[in-house]
């Protein structure tokens, strides 16, 4: 299941005016699309799905996350 305090804490960062969006993201198959469906009903701006399969390698997860959030120039990340 997907961190709901994590979420909670970067929308409050928001409402500070701390920070400007709140983009969730999850690594996993067309599943995870309901997790999303809910952060985005708790406030986020967006939410992205990378599809990869259910047993990828933590290096290959981690590689992916430092990709993403290279792309999309994100200041802060709480995992």
């Amino acid at each position: 299941p997907f961190d709901e305090i994590a979420v909670e804490e970067a929308l409050r960062i928001k409402e500070r005016g701390e920070a400007e969006e709140v983009i969730a993201v999850t690594i996993g198959d067309s599943a995870a699309q309901e997790q999303l469906r809910t952060v985005l009903a708790m406030g986020c701006d967006r939410a992205i799905l990378v599809e990869a399969p259910s047993d990828l390698e933590p290096l290959a997860v981690a590689k992916t996350l430092k990709a993403l959030v290279e792309k999309e120039d994100a200041q802060l990340v709480i995992a």
